[in-house]
């Protein structure tokens, strides 16, 4: 069994910044793909970055320039930098991984609880 777990979340006026960690721990063999989605209130979730094992990184465009996802592979840890921030990033994050636990299964698709990051003056 794996699972995810976000920290970092809060409230930050629009300008600010917050850096989101997301852990994995458990029955680990490797770890694919890791990466953000968030979920604004009444709206569907939503991909906001990824990031390979070997590094390569894909970002919405509305968060280019602002947001960094990195990953560190010795802790199982992605982290997503979010810089000049705005109201309407506001929404629940989660984290998500596709998670190898043994070397002839397939990645589970797992998700975190989500954390929520609030941009309100």
């Amino acid at each position: 069994q794996v699972q995810l777990v976000e920290s970092g979340g809060g409230l930050v006026q629009p300008g600010g910044s917050l850096r989101l960690s997301c852990a994995a721990s458990g029955s680990i063999f490797s770890i694919c793909s890791m990466g953000w989605y968030r979920q604004a209130p009444g709206k569907q979730r939503e991909l906001v970055a990824t990031v390979t094992s070997g590094g390569s990184t894909n970002y919405k465009d509305s968060v280019k320039g602002r947001f960094t996802i990195s990953r560190d592979n010795a802790k199982n840890t992605v982290y997503l930098q979010m810089n000049s921030l705005k109201p309407e990033d506001t929404a629940v994050y989660y984290c998500n991984a596709a998670i190898k636990t043994d070397w002839g299964r397939p990645p589970l698709n797992t998700w975190g609880q989500g954390t929520l990051v609030t941009v309100s003056s």
